[in-house]
């Protein structure tokens, strides 16, 4: 079954704005995308910020680390990474992880109805190695710190609220979380070579303040059913939470998390995968593979953050690799979007669309001097496609 058969929806910060049907029910797994020819051309020589992007679109440098953000009296943070936007009457505002270790947390900036930047300033401070996250349907973001036995903080984008830790969604290394309004529950990747793939379900919906830690099981192929079980201790002391369900499905370094439609995909590093999980038929399958790719040489390495857009079309970040950013359509074609250039000892981060899907936030995290304080914060303009 190629993904076609159903519409990707996308999750745009501030609600969950799904535009999609549902999945075939009883339908074969789909092949692992390949290589093909991007809805959006090929990539064109490099502009004045070093990136190739397909003809039409346009890129501006937003902030960089140890900067102040130009229009504003905030210096951003270093080692830029997860983000999302959030609608702020006309105009949004994109939040932005610090994976630095110490200090870490989160920033943002605000955007006019016409892209203008209007202020920028902090959300969340004192935490530990913030990588990835997710927004809610109720309008903060979820901060996950990666560390061994790391929380999740959920912060309010607009920093008029303080940060909030929350203890109940399981310490652990945490990477990335997607929310889900139809199951009412967060997922939640582990960025561990023998990690597993989470969801947190609440007490009540809304309030992350209590709930039920649980793990997916399943068997040690690549497709298959899968269920759910309580984790025991979602503390995870003495016993890592990864540990304390014998059944629970291993996966190689969880990073980015993305829902939309009744599906979720994630990605993990060690093995170069986009999993998929069908929510209706709790089947999983290899959305990509960069080993199964069977016509030339595979586009997609370092598989790290993903966002979607309306179109159902996925955007994967590549942590290394050539530094890319690649697209996988709904009909299985995996293509790169756009490439920085002279940044090779950097990696892409915080993929995240405007809430209007015109414009795209993204970070190099380390810039052209291969150091955290070098962090580059990007947007990228163009005619992005609403329907697949």
């Amino acid at each position: 079954m190629e993904r076609r058969n159903f519409l990707r929806g996308a999750v745009f910060g501030t609600s969950a704005a799904v535009f999609g049907g549902t999945l075939m029910q009883g339908a074969a797994y789909a092949a692992p995308a390949q290589n093909g020819t991007s809805p959006y051309g090929g990539l064109q020589a490099a502009d004045a910020n070093g990136i190739m992007l397909p003809s039409g679109f346009t890129s501006r440098v937003i902030a960089r680390s140890s900067q102040t953000v130009p229009g504003t009296s905030y210096t951003w943070h270093g080692a830029p990474d997860g983000g999302a936007c959030f609608t702020d009457g006309t105009g949004w505002i994109y939040v932005s992880n610090s994976e630095l270790g110490t200090g870490g947390g989160a920033s943002a900036v605000r955007f006019s109805s016409s892209g203008a930047v209007t202020g920028a300033y902090r959300i969340l401070s004192n935490t530990r190695s913030n990588c990835a996250g997710g927004a809610t349907p109720w309008n903060t973001w979820l901060s996950c710190e990666e560390v061994s036995r790391g929380y999740v903080y959920e912060t309010d984008p607009w920093g008029a609220q303080s940060a909030v830790r929350r203890d109940a969604m399981g310490r652990f290394k945490h990477e990335a979380a997607a929310a889900d309004p139809v199951r009412k529950v967060i997922y939640l990747t582990e960025d561990e070579t023998d990690g597993c793939f989470y969801r947190f379900v609440p007490t009540t919906w809304g309030d992350l303040s209590s709930g039920t830690l649980q793990v997916l099981v399943a068997g040690t192929g690549t497709s298959g059913s899968f269920s759910w079980t309580n984790v025991p201790d979602p503390d995870g002391s003495p016993t890592y939470t990864r540990d304390q369900v014998a059944a629970a499905k291993i996966f190689n370094g969880g990073e980015g998390c993305h829902y939309a439609g009744d599906t979720v995909w994630f990605t993990t590093k060690g093995d170069n995968r986009v999993w998929q999980l069908n929510l209706l038929s709790s089947t999983y399958e290899l959305a990509y593979d960069d080993s199964l790719v069977t016509n030339g040489t595979a586009p997609l390495t370092g598989v790290d953050n993903v966002t979607g857009s309306s179109s159902g079309d996925l955007f994967v970040a590549e942590d290394g690799g050539n530094m890319e950013i690649c697209i996988i359509t709904p009909d299985d074609i995996v293509a790169p979007f756009l490439r920085i250039t002279g940044q090779s000892g950097s990696e892409i981060t915080g993929p995240a669309f405007s809430p209007d899907g015109t414009r795209l936030y993204f970070s190099s995290q380390r810039g052209t001097t291969g150091s955290s304080s070098g962090g580059i914060t990007y947007e990228v303009t163009g005619p992005f496609r609403t329907t697949a």
